[in-house]
């Protein structure tokens, strides 16, 4: 049994781990604002973990064999727990994303065309922090996401009062109406009433994950294994638009309409221009065993018509 702290763990992959580590026989805490309680057995602290003040004080005298960040957005919120948590836990891990490498965001190292995107193209180390920059104005965070979750990785990553990794996650698909995002419904819906799909000219492909398995593998990441730094989290197999449709058109029996779009237009989510699909060599060889998207994403598409979630959510 280890002691493990979620920092979020109010909604769907996050609320599926808190049930998951339990399910092993850990000792879970979970941190949240009080947005939902957590399952029955599990220690729930109600904090905003901007006040560090706040957070030092319900920790207490509160230690850890690890802490999973499923919240952290900017450097200021990495800075405040690399402070609260230094001495308290062995290990941090951040749940990070896969618009780390978005090329729009940031000027990052060209890749051949096509070629799996690995982890050191962002290499936390040597990332520059601003932490004076507006962090705390929700529509600068919300415009400059992928550089939050950079810098708060930079920041873990020089902490030095723990061992830290970061999940950069994949496009989560699955469980019906908790996929809050909508992303998977809009194409459901769209498709089975024969409305446009907008889609750039050379669509390229993404990658995704089901939310059962990154539930699964931040599981594995703070209790089965030892690793640091950055890996990656996708199931095997890209999908560009057209495929993705492909797939949820076979589920409603009628084909999908597309209309392109013009350069600079916006297109519908998942319909990319520029390409930053992951690899996620670095996960398989530290031993972690991935699904393949084809296997789990007719099942998502069937929770996203009818509404109803994954029975193990």
């Amino acid at each position: 049994m280890q002691a493990i702290c979620v920092i979020g763990g109010s909604r769907y992959f996050g609320k599926l781990l808190v049930k998951r580590l339990q399910a092993a026989g850990h000792q879970v805490t979970v941190i949240n604002r009080g947005s939902a309680p957590p399952p029955a057995g599990v220690e729930h602290l109600v904090v905003d973990r901007d006040d560090e003040a706040a957070l030092t004080a319900v920790l207490g005298s509160r230690s850890f064999d690890a802490v999973v960040d499923q919240v952290c957005y900017t450097p200021v919120q990495a800075a405040i727990a690399a402070r609260a948590f230094a001495g308290r836990t062995r290990r941090y891990v951040m749940t990070s994303t896969i618009e780390v490498y978005d090329p729009a965001s940031a000027a990052l190292p060209a890749l051949p065309p096509g070629a799996p995107v690995p982890e050191e193209l962002v290499d936390p180390a040597g990332w520059l922090v601003a932490a004076d920059l507006p962090w705390h104005d929700e529509a600068y965070l919300e415009a400059h996401y992928a550089e939050g979750k950079r810098q708060a990785e930079a920041v873990l990553t020089r902490a030095g009062g723990f061992e830290f990794a970061s999940v950069r996650s994949a496009h989560v698909l699955g469980g019906g109406p908790q996929e809050f995002t909508g992303r998977l419904a809009h194409y459901a819906e769209r498709i089975a009433r024969g409305e446009e799909i907008a889609v750039h000219a050379k669509a390229l492909p993404t990658v995704f994950i089901h939310y059962e398995e990154l539930a699964e593998l931040l599981r594995w990441a703070a209790t089965a294994t030892d690793f640091t730094g950055p890996v990656n989290a996708c199931s095997h197999g890209p999908l560009d638009v057209h495929g993705l449709a492909a797939i949820i058109a076979a589920q409603v029996g009628r084909a999908p309409v597309f209309r392109t779009v013009q350069a600079g237009e916006g297109a519908s989510p998942f319909s990319f221009d520029r390409h930053y699909a992951m690899s996620n060599a670095r996960a398989t060889e530290l031993g972690f065993s991935f699904s393949r998207t084809s296997d789990w994403l007719p099942g998502a598409v069937a929770e996203a018509l009818t509404d109803e979630p994954s029975p193990n959510a």
